[in-house]
């Protein structure tokens, strides 16, 4: 990370602590991507505006480098999110697409980050470098030895077999940097995510994982079965909580109470100050009705100082 990144992080947390304050809360904020709503997804400069914002975790989606180094990236590609189109012109698929996993971590560290949505950050700047997950975790870990927060953290395990095709041990990657860091056992101030269930079982029965785990559940209908009785009972005998598809929610309240009746915390993506149903004024009068309502017990959040403020109000 260039000397100019570290200062504009620092930046950010300084007059994000000023603004908004540190106070956590019962009710999780997951800073989605980062305070992705205000940088470029998955820099370290995002995650520490999250973090001074106010957010209780930091939730990176992880990919993996030629060489075997988890990165923090939803893609599987690069272009949508880097100029690697203009650093690497001739290393294109015969899809026309640029794969994480097709680059060492050296090379990932030539590209530039660029935000992804035209309404959020200046697209034609581009201040900021791919982070590793380690380097995210030494930042949250840093900030919270310096703020006297725990922020925690909550890591995606994106496109597993993907990876695992390409013959990276994906999961394993990910348990021994968090055994590296700490985060073992099932106190461990992690939740470990993925919409794959042959994963997290395969984390929880084949490696042993302690770690608290979070099924994600998507608004297609190839994973209906997981939100019925049947689905909600086998989830829990492997994960300690489900992140569904706010939208199913919505279209059934029943959805968390029949949860938290098997002991699962339920957390839905994702909720966006940019984006927000038409049935809503704002990202605020939505996050309102999910807590009071429907009674979540967290939400990812593209904005984290919204949904604090929230909360706040609430008390």
């Amino acid at each position: 990370m260039s000397w100019s990144n570290r200062l504009f992080c620092a930046l950010i947390v300084s007059a994000a602590i000023l603004v908004c304050g540190v106070a956590q809360t019962e009710v999780k904020i997951i800073a989605h991507r980062g305070a992705s709503g205000y940088l470029p997804e998955h820099t370290l400069a995002a995650y520490a505006m999250a973090h001074a914002m106010g957010a209780d975790y930091l939730e990176p989606d992880l990919a993996v480098t030629k060489d075997g180094v988890l990165i923090c990236l939803h893609d599987m590609t690069l272009e949508a999110t880097t100029d690697v189109a203009d650093v690497f012109p001739d290393r294109a698929r015969e899809d026309g697409r640029w794969y994480a996993v097709d680059f060492t971590l050296e090379e990932i560290k030539q590209l530039t980050v660029k935000e992804r949505f035209s309404r959020r950050f200046p697209q034609e700047t581009h201040l900021f470098q791919i982070a590793t997950f380690e380097e995210l975790i030494q930042l949250t870990q840093g900030l919270n030895a310096s703020t006297g927060r725990d922020v925690g953290i909550y890591p995606e395990l994106k496109d597993p077999v993907f990876y695992e095709r390409a013959g990276h041990a994906f999961s394993a990657l990910l348990l021994e940097m968090l055994e590296k860091y700490g985060y073992t056992g099932p106190d461990a101030n992690v939740y470990i995510q993925c919409f794959v269930p042959t994963t997290l079982k395969r984390l929880r029965d084949d490696l042993g994982a302690e770690q608290p785990l979070v099924q994600l559940i998507s608004n297609r209908s190839l994973q209906d079965a997981l939100v019925t009785d049947e689905g909600l009972d086998e989830i829990a005998t492997y994960a300690q909580g489900i992140g569904p598809h706010k939208n199913r929610i919505e279209k059934d309240p029943t959805l968390v109470s029949r949860a938290h009746a098997r002991g699962l915390v339920v957390h839905p993506y994702t909720f966006r100050d940019d984006v927000t149903p038409d049935k809503y004024a704002s990202m605020a009068e939505e996050l309102r009705v999910f807590l009071t309502e429907y009674n979540i017990d967290g939400a990812f959040v593209d904005h984290p100082d919204i949904m604090k403020q929230v909360i706040e109000a609430l008390d």
